[in-house]
């Protein structure tokens, strides 16, 4: 009997299946499981994610963009702006720098409080540096954009992802999060930060979660609380749901005081994942 010349494709072999509508549910599942897989093999317990925006850059580059748009006749002011804002990266920098050592000074055999971004450039960029310069392992949680959202170099390999559902990512920055740092951004890091607050204020998030909101000049003009507490929408007590400073070691004091206090000390915080939403 001669061998057949056709050979069926196994059904997850099949690229045109897999990328199909009715495959998508397996597509969503890939995205829960092989992360938490790769985050159970590398015993990484909880994260302190940093959202911010992707346009911000380091001194360093801003200090050359403004020397060269002086030496051009380029756009100064733009250049400008872009040098003070480069404050945020920096100060993005030195706190996941200095929350990583604390983290690596835990004796705990799991990976406490990783750093973790979304990936890619601006302040993602510069959390995920700052944990790398502290030789800490990091965490970048890309996504995949019609312009290319590359990964920025300083993410631990092994702890690299891709995402293709934006909801999916957003799951695991909230999953494994004991705390969230906010720092200035555009639409991306309001939808980010309004979602967490919002899970937090009704309860689908039970854990202690202590949110940073970071660089007070720029939220007071971008996120005006006061009218919703006087029209009723929100609860005065709504507002201490989050923590406004523009100073790196008051950031680093709450933090590290709130993760003490309610996770350290937490009888029974044992167990990998054990108080994830």
């Amino acid at each position: 009997m001669s061998e057949s010349r056709f050979r069926p494709v196994k059904a997850y072999k099949n690229e045109n299946f897999i990328a199909s509508p009715d495959a998508r549910p397996l597509r969503i599942l890939a995205e829960y499981v092989e992360p938490q897989t790769r985050f159970h093999e590398l015993r990484v317990r909880d994260t302190i994610v940093f959202f911010g925006s992707a346009r911000f850059c380091s001194r360093e580059k801003a200090e050359a963009e403004l020397a060269a748009a002086r030496a051009s006749g380029g756009d100064v002011g733009r250049a400008e702006m872009r040098l003070r804002t480069s404050r945020y990266y920096e100060e993005t920098r030195q706190l996941a720098f200095r929350l990583t050592q604390w983290s690596k000074s835990l004796t705990d055999s799991e990976r406490r409080f990783v750093v973790c971004s979304g990936g890619g450039p601006g302040i993602m960029e510069a959390a995920n540096r700052g944990a790398s310069e502290a030789k800490g392992e990091n965490i970048g949680l890309n996504i995949s954009l019609p312009f290319e959202q590359s990964d920025n170099p300083y993410i631990t390999r092994r702890l690299a992802f891709e995402f293709h559902y934006f909801f999916m990512r957003k799951f695991w920055f909230s999953y494994l999060a004991k705390a969230m740092v906010v720092m200035p951004g555009g639409f991306g890091t309001l939808d980010e930060f309004m979602e967490v607050v919002t899970l937090v204020q009704t309860l689908k998030i039970k854990k202690h979660l202590p949110i940073v909101l970071f660089g007070t000049d720029y939220w007071d003009k971008i996120l005006h609380c006061g009218p919703m507490v006087e029209y009723g929408t929100i609860s005065p007590e709504d507002l201490n749901l989050f923590y406004r400073t523009d100073s790196v070691d008051e950031a680093f004091r709450y933090l590290v005081h709130e993760l003490e206090t309610h996770v350290l000390r937490k009888p029974g915080n044992s167990s990998y994942m054990s108080d994830a939403p």
